[in-house]
């Protein structure tokens, strides 16, 4: 079972990434941001828009955050200027920093229950695992929004986990 460190730790992973990722794409113009890059979610900045989508929706059940208003199929719409769009993820990065310095080794083993939309019915699994999900699922998409913006010509700089973050400045070393 994964453990609050762990999850601190990921959620300051996921802003350092996020504030990378974001900056070599800020010197891409809309059109290359936007291209069909042959990712699942099309361009990076669908990607990017899908991530939002999916971190909202997990922190609407997690953490009471209101729902996106869209269905997962039009996630890659959910917000169509990039400077919003970097805003807004920075916001949702920070608000995920504070929920997962409050969590506990309790919480995380606790049952949890949600409805699925994606499978249509109640689901109920320990926290933990879902907490696991809502982070690789980050890493996942990432990973891709990372690929497309290498082929454009961005570069990221070290996206190494255990070479990028200040452990002790966490709290967590």
């Amino acid at each position: 079972m994964i453990d609050t460190n762990w999850c601190r730790l990921m959620a300051a992973y996921n802003s350092e990434m996020n504030r990378r990722l974001y900056a070599a794409a800020a010197s891409l113009d809309d059109a290359a941001r936007q291209a069909d890059g042959g990712a699942f979610f099309g361009s990076i900045q669908g990607t990017f828009c899908h991530l939002l989508w999916g971190d909202r929706m997990w922190m609407s059940r997690f953490d009471g955050w209101g729902k996106p208003a869209i269905p997962v199929q039009e996630s890659p719409k959910l917000v169509e200027d990039f400077a919003a769009l970097r805003a807004e993820r920075t916001a949702a990065d920070a608000r995920i920093e504070a929920w997962a310095v409050g969590l506990d080794a309790a919480a995380l083993a606790a049952p949890f229950s949600w409805y699925s939309g994606a499978l249509g019915r109640d689901q109920t699994q320990p926290l933990w695992v879902l907490v696991s999900h809502f982070f690789n699922h980050q890493t996942h998409h990432r990973g891709q929004a990372h690929a497309l913006l290498t082929r454009a010509g961005q570069q990221t700089g070290a996206t190494d986990l255990a070479f990028i973050l200040d452990l002790p400045a966490l709290g967590i070393a």
